[in-house]
């Protein structure tokens, strides 16, 4: 099953709306992102991210509680690098 996945904004690069990505991070796991459809995400900010386009903002308890239950379900294994454990949502996610 394909769902979207909450994770948080570490970097943003690009100038043009279209072009803008941004490096996030979900639970440690950092994946380069397309942020064109979310023009007013920030750093530290999280969005629900499918098939590497973030679709939208959402607060960080929100996205815990997504992160949390999409790990119950055992959705979250096509974020694992070999060897990792993308665990759950830090406190504290940074860099």
């Amino acid at each position: 099953m394909c769902l979207a996945v909450p994770g948080k904004i570490l970097e943003i690069t690009g100038d043009d709306p279209l072009l803008r990505s941004g490096r996030v991070s979900f639970g440690g796991i950092v994946k380069q992102v397309s942020l064109a459809c979310v023009p007013e995400a920030e750093v530290d900010d999280y969005v629900l991210v499918h098939v590497g386009m973030a679709l939208s903002k959402v607060d960080e308890a929100e996205a815990r509680e997504v992160f949390a239950y999409l790990q119950q379900m055992g959705e979250l294994e096509e974020l694992e690098e070999p060897g990792a454990n993308p665990g759950e949502i830090p406190a504290n996610p940074g860099p």
